[in-house]
């Protein structure tokens, strides 16, 4: 799905399928560079992450390994629980391994924080994060982000796997969600 499809929900686009498609590219290449002669794990964070992943992956030119969490920090409602649960585990041991956890978007770091604990307690070597958006403004733990595509202001961003009540995901670009979407 392009813009076009959905020209009514959006405000504007961010970026477009092809800057995105070129930031995928140049974050591939410093991973590459960055983990020479190291076998990584990659792990996406469900269900954001599966773009960025998927893409990430094949733009890489060696050999990764991927598995899959998903992780919630929410109830039924739209605020932070404050409490992290594990909706699916990985199925690969971390012991000794090079983890590059792989993340569509940061907004206030606290799950994200959880998680590098969480994969760093397990045995780990190391653990980095990639991630395509971050919003330095929503940021409420500080998290070392290894590799950061593009800082974004504190707006409702959809497609490209991210989403709002489950749609967008497919949409190939971002763009910020019109707010008569949501309200």
């Amino acid at each position: 799905m392009d813009s076009q499809d959905v020209k009514e929900d959006l405000k504007h686009v961010l970026f477009t399928k092809e800057e995105i498609q070129e930031k995928i590219a140049e974050l591939a290449a410093q991973v590459d560079k960055d983990y020479e002669d190291r076998e990584v794990l990659l792990v996406g964070v469900l269900k954001g992450a599966v773009m960025v992943m998927a893409d990430l992956s094949r733009a890489l030119h060696a050999h990764y390994t991927m598995d899959w969490m998903a992780v919630s920090s929410y109830g039924s409602g739209t605020k932070s629980s404050g409490v992290v649960r594990i909706l699916k585990d990985l199925d690969t041991d971390l012991h000794g391994r090079d983890v590059l956890i792989v993340e569509d978007i940061i907004d206030s770091g606290l799950t994200l924080s959880w998680l590098k604990s969480n994969l760093e307690s397990r045995g780990a070597n190391s653990v980095e994060i990639c991630a395509l958006l971050r919003k330095p403004a929503s940021v409420k733990t500080e998290v070392p982000v290894k590799y950061v595509g593009w800082d974004i202001d504190p707006e409702f961003v959809v497609g490209y796997g991210l989403d709002f009540a489950e749609q967008y995901r497919n949409l190939d670009c971002i763009g910020t969600l019109a707010p008569h979407v949501y309200s």
